[in-house]
């Protein structure tokens, strides 16, 4: 699902309405501090498809214009797959569908990759594998992408969320454009929601859904003004659920901080695969698996050079600006276009009547470092991270 953060009813957000996520979760497991390791999508995916850190291949640019191949000892998750059997499947493109933007619960059949990859799938649907063979399916929504999707939500589903009732955060402005783009990004998540259930459905119509492992999460974090491109939580935090055929784990909740790349390695666990050692993510179902830290970057952004790292532990986060004679809200086509909160926060500081919390974000500067504490760490919210259990293979 693009560009989403956990804002779902089974993730304790009070206002939508996500049953069919939320049915993954009752018979899956769901990770609370799942994060991607880029808050944007060219560099998310190249790091998930791979099981690599983007920074550690050359793949961090977003929209990478000079791309080039794999370097020595990484390989796409599919080829490792197709090695062993298995049907690989970008969902959503036919062969006759060149510029297909496609979506619903087809999936958008974007890859958005940040290297050369010669054909990584060998087709766009499941049933073009031969009979029982196993498959991968590799299934994005784009409706919570902005764009078409957030209209059309609006358009037909009858549950909108109601921007009066919206609870903004301190980072948000406190405006009728703010909460009306909140509002409009929930609804966007419920069209998403249905969706899911459309390929739930599915795969029970063809008797696959008790044979098929579903991951279910975000490619990177929600498209807010300070989410998306920036390293904070907001930028980085995604959903994941894992729904195992057998339900094994149903209603667990993990609290392990877990980089999505994590995710890669379990998949090939899971086919039977054992992961090359140059892979970098690691299995989280592993009964040894343990993260204590994570790391996250952020580089240019289509023509918005930057460069931000950060380390994120239960209790902290720090982020670095290398560049801090740039501001966070330097001149970005596709922020100023399409996101009307970005301008607002300009507006608003240009009449002094910006918040003090987003100040800082709205400067001509950065600091050269940013320290934060997780305030559910001093509440007593702390991880209880819950095993493997080996007996569930």
């Amino acid at each position: 699902m693009e560009d989403v953060g956990p804002e779902m009813a089974c993730y304790g957000e009070p206002l939508v309405q996500t049953p069919n996520i939320d049915r993954l979760a009752r018979e899956g497991v769901r990770f609370t501090n799942a994060h991607t390791t880029a808050p944007v999508c060219s560099p998310s995916r190249s790091a998930l498809i791979t099981g690599m850190y983007q920074t550690s291949m050359g793949a961090h640019q977003h929209r990478t214009w000079d791309k080039k191949p794999l370097p020595a000892g990484v390989d796409v998750v599919t080829n490792h797959l197709r090695k062993a059997g298995c049907f690989a499947v970008l969902s959503g493109r036919g062969p006759n569908k060149k510029d297909n933007k496609s979506s619903g619960s087809a999936g958008s059949g974007k890859t958005d990759f940040n290297f050369l990859i010669d054909k990584p799938f060998d087709g766009y649907d499941w049933d073009q594998r031969k009979l029982g063979q196993p498959f991968y399916a590799h299934l994005s929504l784009a409706e919570s992408h902005r764009g078409p999707g957030w209209p059309l939500a609006r358009a037909t589903l009858k549950n909108l969320i109601d921007p009066n009732k919206v609870k903004l955060p301190p980072i948000w402005p406190d405006h009728p454009v703010a909460r009306d783009d909140y509002a409009n990004y929930l609804d966007a998540i419920q069209l998403c929601d249905a969706y899911v259930g459309e390929i739930l459905r599915r795969l029970e119509k063809e008797k696959l859904l008790e044979s098929t492992v579903i991951s279910f999460m975000g490619d990177n974090g929600q498209c807010s003004h300070r989410g998306k491109q920036f390293l904070y939580d907001g930028g980085t935090h995604v959903p994941l659920i894992v729904r195992f055929p057998d339900k094994c784990q149903a209603g667990q909740v993990r609290e392990d901080l877990v980089v999505h790349i994590d995710m890669t390695a379990a998949t090939l666990r899971l086919a039977g695969i054992t992961p090359p050692a140059t892979m970098q993510g690691q299995d989280l179902f592993a009964p040894d698996f343990k993260r204590d830290i994570i790391f996250t970057a952020r580089d240019r952004m289509d023509i918005s050079t930057d460069r931000m790292r950060a380390v994120r532990t239960r209790q902290f986060k720090y982020i670095r600006n290398f560049y801090p004679m740039i501001p966070y809200m330097q001149h970005n086509d596709y922020k100023e276009k399409q996101y009307p909160v970005w301008n607002l926060i300009k507006q608003l500081k240009a009449q002094g009547t910006l918040g003090k919390e987003l100040l800082l974000f709205a400067g001509e500067t950065k600091p050269i470092e940013e320290l934060y504490e997780w305030s559910g760490h001093r509440s007593g919210r702390r991880g209880r991270a819950r095993r493997h259990d080996p007996s569930c293979q």
